[in-house]
């Protein structure tokens, strides 16, 4: 991948974590303390994270990972790209680097991801903190994402025309526009049909219908919240995105009755991006107060 100018604000060292099926999962590592492990959703990487690991890397061990095919890791062709194996990839990472104690922080797919993995392993959990995501079956269908389905042609959208990481660098945003060093960064790691191989992976994964293969492991996520139920939760919401809207967040709150709750009105999806100070600032203190 060229040196390009994303490197400015992502100055890490990649770190490698070898599955047990060869292929190698990137992901990087600042700082020392408590772990706050940050799992990405569609079409984002570990990029995404990019500033909330430099804030968190003078008080926390800030991780942030990317998913086989996404970011900087391997991006086999023929490969499962499911729910259960990006779940268990991630907790194959967190056996390998021993972690305990996490503060996890998930957004778009790495909610279901994240939040199952961490079901599995409640002993190690600390804190959440969940931003626009979902971990249940969908309530409903955005008809921008329904379309990148049609058999074919929604591969040929996404893979070949970029039709899906291409325009949510804007359509994912709303108070503010992506600079170009975030644009860059965002969309490096898809720019061609094999490196887009994961994105169409995960559009194809969502379970639209009650047969779908995904359909009983995303419940089971659902199930799981109940094990997480007393952690110390803090939810972030973009309230302007248009996937994971306020039935998402109105879901989470029925999970988490007693979680705090930051509700950006002029946000959107990639409300990391929208409202940095915001979400950064809510989750240094979220964290302090679990010191």
């Amino acid at each position: 991948m060229e040196q390009e100018i994303w490197r400015q604000e992502y100055p890490f060292d990649s770190q490698w974590h070898s599955l047990d099926d060869g292929y190698r999962m990137h992901y990087v590592e600042q700082g020392d303390g408590e772990p706050v492990l940050m799992v990405h959703g569609n079409p984002t990487w570990s990029f995404y994270y990019r500033h909330l690991v430099q804030a968190l890397s003078s008080s926390h061990r800030a991780i942030a990972i990317d998913h086989i095919g996404c970011g900087l890791s391997d991006k086999p062709q023929s490969y499962d790209y499911n729910l259960r194996h990006h779940t268990t990839n991630l907790l194959s990472l967190i056996e390998s680097l021993d972690l305990s104690g996490i503060h996890l922080v998930v957004h778009d797919w790495g909610g279901a991801i994240g939040l199952g993995a961490a079901s599995q392993i409640a002993e190690r959990i600390r804190s959440l903190t969940i931003l626009n995501t979902g971990a249940f079956p969908p309530p409903y269908i955005p008809w921008r994402i329904y379309s990148l389905r049609t058999p074919l042609l929604g591969t040929f959208a996404i893979r070949g025309l970029n039709l899906f990481a291409g325009p949510a660098v804007t359509m994912a945003m709303n108070r503010n526009r992506l600079s170009e060093v975030a644009k860059s960064g965002l969309l490096a790691p898809y720019n061609n049909w094999r490196n887009r191989v994961a994105v169409n992976g995960f559009v194809k994964d969502i379970p639209f219908s009650k047969q779908h293969r995904s359909r009983q492991d995303l419940q089971n996520v659902q199930a799981g919240l109940e094990k997480l139920a007393e952690k110390p939760t803090q939810l972030i919401w973009g309230m302007k995105d248009w996937c994971f809207n306020a039935t998402c967040l109105a879901k989470f709150k029925e999970h988490f009755p007693a979680s705090a709750s930051l509700e950006i009105d002029d946000a959107g999806h990639y409300v990391l991006e929208d409202a940095r100070e915001e979400v950064v600032a809510s989750v240094q203190s979220f964290l302090r107060q679990q010191a």
